[in-house]
């Protein structure tokens, strides 16, 4: 079985903030979580280049356009790597290989007739890089971005959506799967079943981005370039391989709700006119938003996720990300959350488990455990625990499929509080049952560290150390009675050392 999941790709305009740190994780926690199952998998990442936005910022610098992405990519490719996401592609769109596969890409849809030359003449969100109706401002201006659009008149070429109204409505009709969460899929199967209107693939009179093959006095409209990355990738990921044929069919795509319509309308239209499947599937989230505003450098209000890795390290910001708010659904992250969330249940819950399950171990029986009969309330939990994340990652449900495997943290450390395995080393009438306590304090952290790793890929590997036991991270290795009996267990060093408050929120 195969799994394939692309993030968005951003535009290199400005260095990224939260929000992007915000679906790449998601996105690595996804493939991770994939990969634990046993599925081959290919995770898509990279930046949007060919951008007005970017060529007007490159203009400001005082740079042609490709010095100046060459330039700041370097922050884009930082960003993945300081938060412990593990890609296998970073695409540019100003790969050759790219621009290669869009050009012919467009030249398939062109040779079928469905691309024609027209005149456009209205509004343009250069932040959005968006052709606008009236309909789509609020007081005059762009919802997202606070702007007034331009008005543009230009001979373009247009690509026939509304030839593909009916094909897309039977799509979705015979897919209900096809676009996540519900509600989103409501909403894009009503844009199309509103009527659809043919949009422009090109800009003309611009000089950064891919030229059209039939007409390079024009390049391709920004969005339909970004679009197609999704495919152009698998052609040369791989030096001399194309991957299209093992990954494509299983292609699932995550982005952000201002985005939807690109994406769950104008690309499933582009495929088909090109003579592709679409997607797999398409998961649109909701926007983290800060004191109720979508997080934007344009907007002033950005949290540069690499200041928060600096202060709390990589995989606290990814579990926070995660957990704070459903995902899928919009929410306000604040700095205070992302404290309280370290020190409560990362440093108390799950770091004082670990310190405390090693220590006792080390102290009452010199680092060595053995397996004993089973307890039973504890191998039903990790049961239902590895079913449960099956059913939660499938259904893009990160933040739920947290809790669960937090509830277990919480049963674990009530089981210490319960069984008080201080009190059974004073009695050595009580020997066998310590060892079963301990054991089943071993095996329980050692499952939890295994179902924890899409989330904490740097910490679980130091949670598996501190017990001596290998990193084997297959989700079947959630479940009770898989620790095997081990020696040399000493106490482990903590996991979340104490973060100062002030200093983090300066």
């Amino acid at each position: 079985m195969s799994y394939y999941l692309t993030t968005p790709i951003y535009y290199v305009n400005a260095t990224p903030h939260i929000g992007h740190a915000y679906t790449t994780i998601a996105a690595d926690a996804l493939v991770r979580h994939h990969r634990q199952r046993g599925e081959e998998t290919f995770f898509l990442t990279g930046t949007d280049e060919n951008a007005s936005k970017v060529y007007r910022v490159a203009e400001e610098q005082g740079l042609d356009p490709k010095t100046y992405v060459d330039e700041i990519v370097d922050h884009w490719r930082e960003l993945p790597r300081r938060v412990n996401v593990d890609y296998d592609f970073f695409i540019r769109t100003t790969d050759e290989g790219h621009k290669r596969f869009v050009q012919e890409f467009l030249q398939r849809i062109y040779d079928n007739g469905d691309i024609y030359q027209d005149v456009y003449s209205g509004l343009y969100c250069v932040g959005c890089e968006e052709f606008k109706n009236e309909a789509d401002l609020v007081d005059g201006l762009c919802a997202e971005h606070g702007i007034p659009p331009e008005r543009i008149e230009e001979k373009n070429y247009f690509f026939r959506l509304s030839a593909y109204q009916d094909k897309l409505l039977e799509l979705y009709d015979t897919r209900p799967d096809f676009v996540l969460p519900p509600h989103r899929y409501n909403e894009a199967r009503s844009f199309i079943e509103g009527g659809l209107e043919d949009f422009s693939v090109s800009r003309a009179g611009q000089p950064w981005g891919i030229p059209i093959p039939w007409d390079e006095g024009q390049v391709t409209y920004v969005w339909v370039d970004a679009l197609i990355n999704y495919l152009s990738a698998l052609t040369y990921a791989r030096d001399g391989e194309d991957l299209r044929e093992q990954f494509w069919p299983h292609a699932h795509h995550l982005l952000g709700k201002d985005i939807l319509r690109f994406h769950c309308v104008y690309w499933p239209a582009l495929l088909l006119a090109a003579g592709y499947e679409v997607p797999q599937q398409l998961f649109v989230h909701g926007w983290l938003l800060l004191d109720d505003r979508k997080i934007s450098k344009s907007l002033g209000n950005a949290l540069d996720p690499l200041d928060l890795v600096d202060v709390y390290g990589a995989d606290p910001v990814r579990f926070w990300a995660l957990r704070s708010v459903s995902f899928g659904q919009d929410g306000t992250a604040s700095l205070d959350s992302l404290h309280e969330r370290y020190e409560r249940e990362l440093a108390n819950d799950l770091g004082n488990l670990v310190s405390r399950t090693t220590a006792m171990i080390s102290r009452y029986r010199e680092g060595r455990i053995e397996p004993g009969e089973a307890n039973q309330e504890l191998a039903a939990l990790l049961e239902a625990l590895r079913a449960k994340l099956v059913e939660r990652f499938d259904a893009y449900d990160l933040t739920g499929a947290l809790e669960d495997i937090w509830e277990v943290v919480r049963w674990l450390n009530r089981h210490v509080e319960a069984t008080a395995p201080w009190q059974l080393a004073k009695d050595e009438a009580r020997a066998a049952e310590l060892d079963r306590v301990l054991y089943d304090l071993a095996d329980g952290v050692r499952s939890v560290a295994v179902a924890l790793a899409p989330y904490l890929p740097e910490t679980t590997p130091l949670i598996l150390g501190a017990l001596r036991q290998p990193v084997e991270l297959q989700l079947e290795r959630v479940a009770a009675g898989l620790t095997p009996e081990t020696e040399g267990i000493e106490p482990a060093a903590p996991l979340f050392p104490r973060v100062d408050l002030p200093t983090a929120a300066a």
